[in-house]
C-alpha cells in the first residue's frame, strides 16, 4: 500500500494539513481496498495549529518509509526550517520518495533547496515573497500545481485538492482519481489556474501624486471609448509625457492600466449581477464580446463565462 506521509509544522494551517488527510484516507480501489494508508509526522509530539495543538502520533521517522511526502502550508512560511526537519526532508528526496507541498508549504520546500533551478506555485499572494527569497527557483504564480516528477508544489487552499486528485491519477488512473473526487465534491481537473482568483491591480499611483485626478477620471469613464490622445487630453499633457508619468508613478502604460482596470471591474459585475457577459463587456468599454472574452482570458486565465460559474 502506498503510504502518504504529512509533515506538520508549527504554526501549520489546519486546511492545509486535513485535505491530504481526508482525500487519501477516503481513496478506495476497484476492489474496496484503501489505497492510501496516512501518517501524519512532526518534529516534536505536539504541534501548533493556530487555535488549538496537533498531537502526532509520528515522529521524523515517519519519512524515511512514506512513498509521499507532503509539506502542508503554514501561517508564518518564512520561519526558519529546523535542521533536522530540513536533512529529513532532504534523506527522503535522496530515496527517491516523491515530496509535494500545499500553499506556503513551498517556503519549507524551498528552504532545503529541493527546489533550486525548479519551476515551482504557492499562494498567489506569497508568490512574489517566494520569488524574491529563492531567486533559483521559476515562480508561476499562476497555476493550480506544478508537477516536477519526483517534487511538486501547489497553490493556496483549494489547489491541494487538485494536487491531492492529480497524484492519485497518477498512482491508480483516472477511475479511482473521479471516485476520490467525487468524494470530495470537486471536478477531477479544474479549467484555468490561480490566475483566475486574483484581482488585478491597478497599480494606484500614490495620493497627491500627478496622476491621481486622471486614475479618478479613467475609473469613472471605464465605459467609455477611450484612446491614448483623449487620455493625454484629459490630463493636459503629450501622449509621450503621459506615458512617462504613467511608467514613473503607476509601473505600468495608461492603455495597461485601463484594460486591468475594466477586467477588475467585469470580474465585480460577474459576481454580483445577472446582466449576460455581453452586456458587461460593453458596460466596461470593450468594443466587442470578441475583445473582451481575448482580453477577460489573458488577464484571468479563463473566459467570463467560466470566472462567472465558478463564483456562482
Amino acid at each position: 500500500m502506498h503510504t502518504v506521509a504529512l509533515l506538520a509544522l508549527d504554526r501549520v494551517i489546519p486546511f492545509d494539513l486535513s485535505t491530504p488527510i481526508e482525500v487519501f484516507s477516503r481513496t478506495r480501489l476497484p476492489d474496496g481496498r484503501p489505497g492510501y494508508q496516512v501518517r501524519v509526522c512532526a518534529e516534536r509530539p505536539e504541534v501548533d495549529a493556530g487555535l488549538f495543538t496537533v498531537r502526532v502520533p509520528w515522529g521524523l521517522e515517519g519519512l524515511d518509509t512514506a512513498d509521499t511526502v507532503i509539506v502542508p502550508g503554514t501561517a508564518d512560511p518564512e520561519a526558519p526550517l529546523p535542521p533536522a526537519v530540513r536533512d529529513a526532508l532532504r534523506a527522503a528526496a535522496a530515496n527517491g520518495t516523491r515530496i509535494a507541498s500545499i500553499c506556503s508549504g513551498t517556503f519549507p520546500l524551498a528552504a532545503t533547496g529541493l527546489l533550486d533551478g525548479l519551476r515551482a506555485t504557492t499562494h498567489w499572494s506569497a508568490a512574489g515573497l517566494l520569488a524574491a527569497a529563492h531567486p533559483d527557483i521559476e515562480v508561476d504564480p499562476d497555476v493550480l500545481y506544478v508537477d516536477n516528477g519526483q517534487i511538486l508544489t501547489s497553490a493556496g487552499a483549494a489547489a491541494g485538492l487538485d494536487l491531492c486528485l492529480h497524484m492519485i491519477r497518477r498512482d491508480y488512473g483516472s477511475a479511482v482519481a473521479a471516485d476520490a473526487a467525487r468524494l470530495s465534491v470537486m471536478p477531477l481537473e479544474r479549467e484555468g489556474g490561480q490566475a483566475q482568483f486574483i484581482v488585478p491591480p491597478h497599480a494606484p499611483a500614490p495620493q497627491g501624486s500627478v496622476l491621481e485626478p486622471l486614475l479618478v477620471w479613467l475609473q469613472d469613464n471605464l465605459g467609455s471609448d477611450l484612446t491614448l490622445a483623449d487620455i493625454a487630453a484629459q490630463a493636459g499633457t503629450s501622449t509621450r509625457t503621459l506615458i512617462r508619468r504613467f511608467r514613473e508613478q503607476a509601473g505600468t502604460t495608461p492603455l495597461q492600466w485601463l484594460h486591468r482596470a475594466r477586467v477588475r471591474q467585469a470580474q465585480h459585475l460577474l459576481e454580483t449581477t445577472h446582466h449576460s457577459v455581453e452586456r458587461i463587456g460593453a458596460q466596461v468599454g470593450f468594443g466587442s464580446p470578441t475583445a473582451f472574452r481575448d482580453r477577460f482570458k489573458k488577464t484571468t486565465g479563463v473566459t467570463p463565462h467560466t470566472y462567472r460559474r465558478s463564483f456562482s
